[in-house]
């Protein structure tokens, strides 16, 4: 069952059309990023980029250097979109993706992640074999099939994504829907909808259905006679995400997705009515079926584990932040963060503080309170300037509190703690982020 399942020849139309979304989604999203100014304001205007911990030597090029990178990326889409020299643009795209993506996190989005993954994917998918200018190139590898392992690894990990996100929203401050109140106070200003997103009945309504949703998608797109329902839902919570939170592609790439839950016949009629409909059939296993399946057995697990390391790590992941990204726990929390930085010349004992002005833009001072990664790298980035004139300081957070949905501010970073002589640990608590209030209530 499970070989003919992920072995057997299944009609490769939805790949097809996915592909067609797919690429136009990724050079809007890359187009619309140097238009709205998000480039600028991300990666040309900052000194210097809060990078994923590790990848220090990504950073961005100068000049109008990101200008050409996210144009160049926006052109790739169209070629995916297009099929021509698929491959090649589908690694590229992947490639400078996930640079781009561990560049900086300062503007971090989950879809982000998430578009790393389906890139990676689909650059590997055989997804030109179909209403592409690869075919018109070479006719030889026009193909109407695709081994069902294809929309079977689509449909889990978008059954991961989705299932953690519901699990995540199962928390305290999402179903007494206190975070939802105050998700909305900044949408109080929207035309229309502004005033209509402050009452509590409509905070009730998006925490009990947001729960709902993500746990059940996926079951409902699978099952035949839930599946229009299910789908006039998505296009529901999407497009109310995409109005509300204006998250760019990702409601939309949502969307997009559904087309591998659809019969094939239906895609067709749909999208290829000059397609010849190929019936599923059964197909001998293939020579690297047992590569294939570890191959996936290992990504898969990866998938289902990191979004459960922060579980494995002392205290609250609301507070701590210590495995909340890569993890698919969407919109939970608000946070916001007071500090000040000391520099101690280590030769003379001299004391000085930081004006954080000097050196970041206003968007990473709001993160730079509030998160320990961008706390301890910007310990670090002093250090670094120090050092260049010669002078050995160290750094310690004064005054750091932070505030979690709305709560009081509560001491956050230990001030006796020389963050310049510390190290970043990703997979263990770093001790010098101060226990959780509730920690404390536990502990007294």
């Amino acid at each position: 069952m499970i070989r003919h399942l992920l072995f057997g020849r299944i009609d490769n139309s939805p790949l097809i059309i996915f592909r067609v979304f797919f690429g136009i989604l990724c050079a809007l999203e890359c187009y619309g990023a140097i238009v709205t100014g998000w480039v600028r304001r991300t990666l040309v205007e900052p000194e210097f980029t809060f990078n994923f911990i590790g990848f220090e030597w990504l950073q961005p090029l100068p000049g109008v250097g990101m200008y050409v990178y996210f144009a160049i990326m926006g052109t790739l889409g169209v070629g995916i979109a297009l099929g021509y020299r698929y491959r090649f643009c589908a690694i590229a795209f992947t490639l400078l993706w996930t640079g781009a993506y561990l560049m900086q996190k300062t503007s971090y989005n989950n879809h982000y992640y998430l578009l790393v993954l389906i890139s990676g994917c689909m650059a590997v998918f055989p997804a030109n074999r179909y209403f592409s200018l690869d075919v018109k190139r070479n006719p030889n590898i026009r193909t109407i099939s695709m081994p069902g392992w294809i929309k079977w690894s689509i449909v889990l990990q978008l059954f991961i994504v989705y299932t953690y996100a519901a699990i995540a929203k199962m928390y305290g401050d999402w179903v007494d829907f206190g975070i939802i109140k105050i998700l909305m106070q900044g949408k109080a200003g929207y035309p229309i909808i502004g005033s209509v997103l402050q009452l509590p009945w409509i905070h009730k309504i998006i925490g009990v259905f947001g729960i709902l949703f993500d746990l059940l998608i996926i079951p409902a797109l699978l099952w035949k006679p839930t599946r229009k329902p299910a789908f006039i839902a998505s296009i529901f919570f999407h497009l109310f995400n995409s109005i509300v939170f204006q998250i760019g592609i990702f409601p939309y790439l949502s969307l997009a997705f559904t087309v591998f839950f659809f019969d094939t016949k239906t895609i067709n009629d749909l999208f290829f009515k000059k397609k010849p409909h190929y019936s599923n059939a059964p197909e001998p296993s293939p020579a690297y079926n047992r590569p294939l399946l570890l191959v996936l057995g290992i990504y898969f697990l990866v998938q289902i584990a990191l979004p459960l390391r922060h579980h494995l790590i002392p205290d609250d992941v609301l507070w701590t932040e210590e495995g909340h990204r890569l993890s698919w726990r969407m919109m939970l929390r608000s946070r916001a963060g007071r500090i000040q930085f000391q520099i101690v010349h280590q030769d003379t004992q001299k004391k000085e503080y930081i004006d954080a002005s000097k050196y970041l833009t206003a968007k990473q001072r709001r993160r730079l309170g509030s998160y320990p990664d961008f706390i301890w790298q910007f310990a670090q980035k002093l250090k670094a300037i120090y050092a260049e004139k010669g002078i050995a300081v160290s750094v310690y957070a004064i005054g750091s509190k932070v505030s979690v949905n709305g709560k009081p501010y509560r001491p956050f970073i230990d001030p006796t703690v020389d963050l310049a002589a510390v190290p970043w640990s990703h997979l263990h608590h770093n001790a010098f982020i101060l226990p959780s209030p509730e920690a404390d209530t536990t502990e007294n």
